[in-house]
């Protein structure tokens, strides 16, 4: 009986896994695949905000020394800068998936997190003690809970029966990583069936990116992307030996619901959308720093299981909006009259000044704002990165959360207690050296004191007083116990043993 056992090693899982063992819960990681490799590069690139996700753990360094910074995006027509975001990471990162995952799992191997391979997961059955994940091969896999995160064709989301909603495929599109003879001349390109295009990579192999005259969904095969090339540029390039080739469509389907009793969902179980805009990785580790420490605090006995109710209840709508995003940037990938007409209209209007925040603050991620009450404007939205002083050593924000612990920052209001979450949450007084600054709201109030969850985001503001504090620990750091009898995590070493009656092995 393990506490949490994730479906699927990817980008998702691992950072899910990872979050997990920070949080003291018993992972197991069951993968199809025989290692980390993928097939070809995959897709890549992760916003600003994935990149605080990482930096909150103190890893955004070892992905931005294999990565290549871009400082603008493109919507519809229009140049986008992201210089001036209130973050320390104003860019998006350029970094192909084979890459992003090899990074994670070394994480991930870090703090711990066992990963079974070559396990084919065909499907999960649940009670009320906990899930078996069956598999084709071997005995099943108990856990108290499950985490799908095994990609848009989900068995865990098929098996328990959760709905995907969305608009269906208009199109289809081939991607490749291929070898040429031919001359890369004039070699990107948008017609009435959307963008094509070829570019050479760094390891000399060439990206192939294809769309189709007509939807399938057969296999793909080198003779369709031959015959496609021949059709938008009168040459296939000779194009030869495929390390990887696939097809994608532009369907937007989000699951019905995150969670099913004892199973979750997460990353592209959740949500499949066209690649346009780079948000695929990015939701998913999203999704997996969200969920991660509320599902760590339910199976130590910590919260409640109702904690894991908040993971739909956030990430849903954070989801929705960037799969809306995704529709939205994809109908400008085609040379249609009407649409380039609404694309002109479009960019007219955000060449004003300030008119693409809106934009650039969905695509980042830094605009992301959980409903947790009224209140100060910080309140559910990711903590700023401040520096911090009358501290030793001096440290900013973000550092504070590597261990993925909540944190308590006191900043000079009245004296903040912790009380009997004393052990539980990270108590630091200090005072921050700049403004407060959110994405589209601009600098707001400072306040006297923040609680920032594990996830970075602000979960009670201080205005000058206490009132409430109590109460936002008691609903997202856990239940109070008498602090004499506190351990590790917050829990009594005497009362907790595990489902199966040993104490998790804590990284």
């Amino acid at each position: 009986m393990h506490d949490v056992a994730v479906t699927g090693g990817g980008p998702t899982g691992l950072m899910l896994a990872g979050e997990l063992r920070l949080a003291g819960a018993d992972v197991v990681v069951l993968e199809r695949r025989e290692s980390q490799d993928l097939v070809g590069s995959r897709g890549g690139g992760i916003h600003a905000r994935t990149i605080e996700l990482l930096d909150q753990r103190g890893i955004a360094d070892r992905f931005l020394a294999e990565g290549t910074t871009i400082t603008a995006v493109t919507f519809g027509g229009t140049r986008l800068s992201l210089a001036g975001l209130p973050t320390r990471h104003p860019y998006t990162l350029a970094l192909f998936q084979n890459r992003i995952e090899r990074l994670l799992l070394a994480w991930a191997q870090e703090v711990g997190v066992p990963v079974r391979r070559g396990v084919e997961v065909e499907g999960v059955v649940q009670d009320d003690d906990g899930v078996d994940v069956l598999l084709r091969a071997g005995d099943p896999v108990r856990a108290r809970y499950v985490v799908g995160a095994d990609g848009g064709r989900s068995v865990v989301r098929r098996a328990v029966g959760i709905d995907l909603v969305g608009p269906d495929a208009t199109r289809t599109t081939l991607i490749a990583d291929v070898q040429v003879d031919g001359d890369l001349q004039r070699t990107g390109t948008v017609d009435e069936r959307g963008p094509h295009g070829l570019h050479r990579t760094d390891d000399g192999t060439v990206r192939v990116v294809l769309t189709e005259a007509a939807p399938s969904t057969d296999e793909p095969t080198l003779d369709d992307l031959r015959r496609g090339l021949v059709e938008v540029f009168g040459t296939d390039f000779g194009v030869r030996d495929p390390t990887w080739l696939s097809r994608f469509t532009d369907a937007t389907r989000q699951a019905a619901s995150y969670r099913a009793g004892r199973v979750l969902l997460a990353g592209d179980a959740a949500h499949v959308h066209s690649p346009t805009g780079g948000q695929g990785i990015g939701l998913g580790l999203q999704d997996a720093v969200n969920l991660g420490w509320k599902l760590g605090q339910v199976v130590r006995g910590v919260s409640d299981d109702a904690l894991l109710d908040s993971y739909h209840a956030e990430r849903h709508p954070a989801g929705a909006r960037a799969l809306g995003y995704t529709m939205a940037q994809s109908l400008f990938q085609r040379a249609d009259p009407r649409q380039e007409a609404l694309r002109d209209l479009l960019d007219a209007v955000l060449a004003v000044d300030g008119a693409g925040a809106p934009v650039t603050g969905l695509v980042t991620g830094l605009d992301v704002a959980y409903d947790l009450g009224e209140g100060h404007p910080l309140l559910g939205r990711r903590v700023p990165d401040l520096d911090l002083a009358g501290i030793a050593p001096a440290a900013r924000v973000f550092e504070l959360l590597h261990p993925a612990r909540p944190v308590l920052l006191e900043l000079g209001g009245p004296p903040l207690d912790v009380g009997a979450w004393a052990d539980r949450v990270r108590h630091v007084r200090a005072t921050t050296t700049g403004p407060w600054v959110l994405p589209l709201l601009g600098e707001v109030p400072a306040p006297s004191g923040v609680l920032v969850r594990p996830d970075g985001h602000v979960a009670w503001v201080g205005e000058g007083a206490t009132d409430g504090l109590a109460e936002a620990m008691s609903a997202w750091c856990g239940r109070p116990y008498r602090r004499s009898r506190i351990g590790v995590c917050g829990m009594s070493s005497s009362r907790y043993s595990g489902p199966s009656g040993a104490k998790p092995n804590r990284p």
